[in-house]
């Protein structure tokens, strides 16, 4: 018995076969007390155009140079030459302290954007604790479109400056038919310490 979806057979006599899309690693920046990391399309072999309709950003191991400050992203139209596209954007948090006694699902309005063209808050209250770091991802949809507005979707964990464990959940849009071609990373105060972003682009099949 075969599975046919879209007139392609996907499954024929227990055999599965189907074309998941592939991720392919097109840069690795690691921070070493860094003012910020950038990606911009063209510089230091990074690829942010039609080649992938996906990107994808993963953060390992985050670690800010300053107590209780946020992780953040721009994007930028014009190479990197300024990073303020305006964006609407939604936040929210989870967050459990290691005493198991303050827990709950939060959402503050503070951390969202309306037509801002600043920086938005990714991961929240990062500590500077030697066992404390931050991970997590953002994908980027079809970043080149001339026709559409950007969509991002982030989300990630934060061992916070009071012992708490955050995780951040971060969407939106960046409200610009132009292509995006570069994109920043930092810490609402200070540098980033240590960690390191993965770029990935993730092709259709």
């Amino acid at each position: 018995m075969a599975i046919i979806s879209n007139a392609v057979t996907i499954a024929d006599a227990g055999a599965f076969s189907a074309s998941l899309g592939s991720m392919v690693l097109i840069k690795t920046l690691t921070a070493s007390t860094s003012a910020n990391l950038t990606f911009v399309h063209g510089s230091s072999s990074v690829v942010l155009d039609s080649t992938y309709p996906i990107y994808k950003f993963e953060f390992i191991n985050i670690h800010p140079a300053t107590d209780n400050t946020d992780f953040m992203f721009n994007v930028s139209i014009d190479n990197g030459s300024n990073y303020n596209i305006a964006k609407t954007t939604t936040t929210f948090q989870a967050y459990h302290n290691e005493a198991g006694n303050d827990q709950a699902l939060n959402y503050d309005t503070s951390d969202d954007l309306a037509q801002g063209t600043g920086f938005q808050q990714l991961l929240k209250n990062l500590g500077t604790d030697n066992d404390q770091t931050s991970s997590g991802f953002m994908s980027l949809f079809n970043p080149s479109s001339t026709v559409f507005v950007k969509h991002f979707i982030a989300n990630g964990n934060s061992y916070n400056h009071n012992d708490y464990t955050n995780q951040n959940f971060t969407a939106g849009y960046a409200n610009t038919t132009s292509a995006v071609n570069a994109i920043q990373f930092k810490m609402s105060s200070g540098n980033i310490d240590a960690g390191q972003i993965k770029l990935y682009g993730i092709k259709d099949s």
